[in-house]
């Protein structure tokens, strides 16, 4: 663990904005670490769907949150964690383990529980964290917040592109897509505990026209700016 400061860049955005995409790219230009907030949540619904916990009531979330160890490590420059010593993997990103995350999410005690995880992160050094919160709530104080966006057209688009590749069993349905992407923006917005929303301060960039490469320039270039960034 270093003593120097630590600069936190927090990239907030609804489902396939390409939030993770450009955090990614901006810590790998950078050399600094790659958190994906979302991996956290749904690391827990992992956990809860391999434990038969039904992730629909919120006491039983809380309960099995209780009992389980998390071990956070560098993994190349991206956080990765175990479960009572198991590693998830590439499950997190299953299609069962994304519908049931929502539910998840919702619950306060497991967003808190969270949004403190996440803060410690800091002790790997500084960090590019993407999210629905994090700079409206993880680290409201940090200066570089930035809110991705695109029209829901696009949006449903870039994620049915992705479904479509081979690795993701080729099922790809842009309208599909699309009807599920406007329930999760109505659950995200609407919840009562950290919605999602544009941080106060945030740079918003609107991604429809733009491709990754594009955005990920913005982002270091007002870094840059700001003296964060060699």
């Amino acid at each position: 663990m270093s003593n120097k400061p630590v600069t936190v860049v927090a990239i907030d955005g609804p489902a396939a904005s390409g939030k993770s995409t450009v955090a990614r790219q901006t810590a790998q230009a950078l050399g600094w670490v790659y958190v994906d907030s979302g991996a956290l949540y749904r690391g827990l619904t992992w956990k809860a769907l391999r434990e038969n916990v039904d992730t629909t009531r919120p006491a039983d979330v809380i309960a099995l949150l209780a009992r389980i160890k998390w071990d956070f490590f560098d993994d190349q420059h991206s956080i990765r964690f175990t479960l009572d010593g198991e590693d998830p993997g590439q499950q997190l990103r299953s299609e069962i383990v994304s519908k049931a995350a929502s539910d998840i999410a919702v619950v306060p005690e497991v967003r808190t529980f969270i949004v403190g995880e996440l803060r410690k992160m800091t002790e790997f050094g500084s960090l590019v964290m993407e999210g629905r919160d994090i700079g409206s709530v993880v680290f409201p104080d940090t200066p570089f917040k930035f809110y991705l966006d695109a029209n829901p057209a696009e949006r449903a688009r870039r994620r049915a592109a992705e479904l479509a590749r081979p690795e993701n069993e080729g099922r790809g349905d842009v309208a599909q897509v699309l009807s599920l992407l406007t329930q999760r923006d109505q659950k995200d917005s609407g919840r009562k505990t950290a919605p999602l929303q544009i941080p106060l301060g945030a740079r918003v960039i609107d991604s429809t026209q733009l491709g990754i490469a594009d955005v990920v320039a913005l982002v270091l270039g007002e870094l840059r700016q700001a003296g964060a960034a060699p």
